[in-house]
């Protein structure tokens, strides 16, 4: 089962906010500066949550996780830049 998960954070040091960035970064893209949309399996998610709990202060930052439904996912509207994160095409030889 593969999961389309908008994460945000609010994390105020900034070689922490940093770290994530670069942990979000290898499951996920960029779409704003605290925002991330990454598509994953449930082992991919666990493995990112337990990641980023290990660099964040649980008293001082923040992160969410917004998990979206297929249906979810079609209704999403974009003003200005930007695409929605797609499947990444798998080739198989």
């Amino acid at each position: 089962m593969s999961y389309y998960i908008v994460i945000s954070y609010d994390i105020v040091d900034d070689k922490k906010r940093n770290r994530v960035a670069k942990i979000l970064l290898d499951y996920g893209r960029r779409v704003q500066k605290s925002v991330f949309e990454c598509r994953v399996g449930e082992k991919e998610y666990l493995k990112i949550k337990e990641r980023i709990e290990k660099t964040i202060d649980m008293n001082e930052d923040s992160v969410r996780y917004y998990f979206l439904c297929a249906k979810c996912q079609e209704n999403i509207d974009i003003s200005g830049w930007g695409t929605v994160t797609e499947d990444e095409e798998t080739i198989i030889v």
